[in-house]
């Protein structure tokens, strides 16, 4: 039954959450249930946290969490009959107040005001989800770490999907914007079994296959350039192919194939360009084995947008940006929290009724946000696998004459070294 297959879940997350579990457990049900929230330490007034709010940031502190094993859980649940579709992306957790946290840097954050950079300082995340459905917004992840400050998204995100795939029994088909459509990534990438769908910018630069060898010098490794921005570049394309769309309207798609990254010449893919009424021109890449038909792949990349949608979820919903804690580790344990909370809203979807607000309309297929609505009256049947608190007696306190020291304060880390400005050389005859 899917009401087992759901307490199941919950019973194995339990056993692998390590020190703390108890507390943190209902830290979990207490997100679940708790719909909108002013600090971090209101969870504790939640119904179903059955502790003090000090055990919130104890249990986080305290926590050891088995990643590896809560990775392959949440892999164990995608059907094994189906070829996975996952979406990989990166988003700031901004914390430009804190001082006292060690390695934050420069992560983008949407600025609505013109004129403003899109930075903020704080802590990256690298997300890898797997994708459900051929419509709607589910996207659930499978991990979600921090990228330090000496490694980049690409280098993350790499990691993940070789993590991932090891677990998985089918190969994947792992869709990236524009920001991974790169020589590094595509390197990075190449002993992992599995099918990348690259958004590429408008902006780049790649290369045809050389011509065949003339026997004469050194044989060359790239052919003529073709430019995305240059239509004289492109030549005839390999395959086209247009339909009508009840969304977009007229919708043309055109191949090309053999073409590579002057950095990355050993791997040839596909060059996708979808262009319709709202959209001048989108690239694509495929990267790997045998290619889904035109009429396919642009929809797999359109299903990519679901990871977004988690990304807005968890910050809002789940209160992922909502805590101020002190150390990168207790960030960490904290996040590695959502996948388990996004897997138990998954699971529950069939088992909640909907109970919309006043001014909501009623939904048949429930997205994350409709499910959490009604997990409150599901939880009251499945109940929790954590133990009951157990009374420790009062605490003797901070000992009198004991001198309190400050939090040591940590630099600000650039990851890049900034590029001088270009100017006018200097007249030496002046």
């Amino acid at each position: 039954m899917i009401i087992d297959k759901l307490q199941n879940f919950r019973q194995q997350a339990y056993r692998f959450l390590g020190n703390g579990r108890d507390a943190i457990f209902d830290l979990m049900d207490a997100v679940l249930t708790s719909p909108s929230v002013k600090s971090f330490a209101e969870l504790s007034l939640s119904a179903v946290y059955r502790r003090k709010w000090s055990s919130l940031y104890e249990s986080l502190k305290d926590s050891r969490p088995r990643r590896g094993r809560l990775r392959r859980l949440c892999v164990e649940q995608i059907p094994k009959d189906i070829r996975p579709l996952l979406a990989g992306d990166h988003t700031g957790w901004g914390r430009p107040h804190a001082k006292t946290l060690k390695d934050r840097s420069f992560v983008h954050q949407p600025n609505l005001v013109e004129g403003n950079k899109p930075i903020v300082l704080g802590h990256d995340y690298s997300t890898l989800g797997w994708i459900p459905e051929m419509s709607g917004s589910w996207a659930i992840p499978l991990c979600h770490e921090r990228i330090s400050s000496f490694e980049t998204a690409a280098q993350r995100g790499a990691f993940q999907l070789r993590q991932v795939c090891r677990d998985l029994s089918a190969r994947p088909i792992a869709t990236y914007d524009s920001e991974y459509g790169s020589a590094t990534f595509v390197n990075l990438t190449a002993d992992i079994p599995a099918d990348l769908l690259l958004r590429l910018r408008p902006n780049r630069c790649l290369y045809k296959a050389p011509e065949p060898y003339s026997g004469c010098g050194r044989p060359r490794k790239h052919g003529d350039k073709f430019q995305l921005g240059s239509a004289d570049s492109w030549g005839e394309p390999s395959a086209t192919f247009s339909l009508e769309d009840e969304t977009v309207g007229q919708v043309q798609i055109q191949q090309w194939s053999n073409l590579h990254f002057k950095k990355a010449a050993q791997r040839n893919f596909q060059v996708i360009r979808v262009t319709h009424p709202h959209c001048s021109g989108l690239w694509l890449a495929w990267v790997g084995e045998e290619m889904p038909t035109l009429e396919q792949i642009w929809r797999l990349y359109l299903r990519r947008f679901a990871i977004d949608h988690w990304n807005r979820f968890a910050k809002q919903r789940l209160h992922w940006t909502l805590p101020h804690l002190l150390t990168p580790q207790q960030a960490l344990r904290w996040s590695d929290l959502m996948p388990l909370l996004s897997w138990q809203l998954w699971l529950s979807r069939q088992l909640v009724i909907d109970s919309p607000l006043p001014w909501q309309k009623t939904q048949t297929n429930l997205s994350l946000g409709r499910v959490a609505q009604g997990f409150a009256t599901l939880l009251v049947r499945i109940g929790s696998p954590a133990c009951p608190p157990k009374p420790r007696g009062k605490s003797f306190g901070w000992k009198s004459g004991r001198k309190r020291a400050s939090f040591p304060r940590f630099p600000i880390i650039k990851k890049r070294p900034s590029r001088p400005k270009k100017g006018i050389k200097d007249n030496p005859n002046s």
